[in-house]
């Protein structure tokens, strides 16, 4: 993984009550913002007459839409647990976690954002953000693997059972999106 996101673990690890459960919950809404900002680029790809602003403005609404989700479901899972609003260190950890989502906007947010300005032709921006957003999974998912127990023969098929289970996330996403 990058250093940032090292330094993000380590930050999520040192707040208070953060540890194991706020680093599975960073890497669970990276996922839920990743294949989210995938199906969106597909899906506008896919578009016979797709335009550089609805790309980006769709991209942009999407991620920070379930993201914001994430967040409000934070909330509401602390509240029903513990009888109250979750406290500041519980907010702080909660709004890191929310802007690792939020992280994976960048890199395709600015390719889309060039096609807007017409710098990048909008069929490059929306290839190569599915290439982030492919890679990223890739990345995601390997790391995962790579951190377990497993043999590494069990490695190989725990990597491409996550790689069957988000081609079929992407395609019920894709599919959702495109109704």
């Amino acid at each position: 993984m990058s250093r940032r996101t090292d330094r993000a673990r380590e930050h999520l690890e040192r707040a208070e009550g953060g540890g194991e459960r706020a680093v599975v919950a960073y890497f669970k809404e990276r996922v839920y913002a990743t294949f989210t900002g995938l199906a969106i680029v597909l899906v506008v790809a896919s578009s016979e007459h797709a335009e550089a602003d609805h790309a980006f403005w769709a991209l942009i609404l999407g991620v920070v839409g379930i993201t914001a989700a994430g967040f409000v479901s934070d909330v509401v899972s602390h509240l029903a647990v513990h009888r109250t609003f979750p406290g500041r260190a519980d907010l702080i950890i909660s709004t890191r976690i929310a802007g690792g989502a939020l992280g994976t906007l960048l890199t395709p947010g600015v390719l889309l954002l060039l096609a807007l300005l017409d710098v990048l032709p909008l069929d490059a921006a929306l290839r190569a953000s599915s290439i982030v957003y492919i890679a990223t999974l890739a990345v995601i998912g390997w790391f995962a693997v790579r951190r377990s127990d497993l043999a590494w023969w069990k490695q190989v098929i725990a990597l491409a059972i996550l790689v069957a289970l988000g081609l079929l996330v992407v395609g019920l996403q894709t599919l959702a999106h495109s109704i």
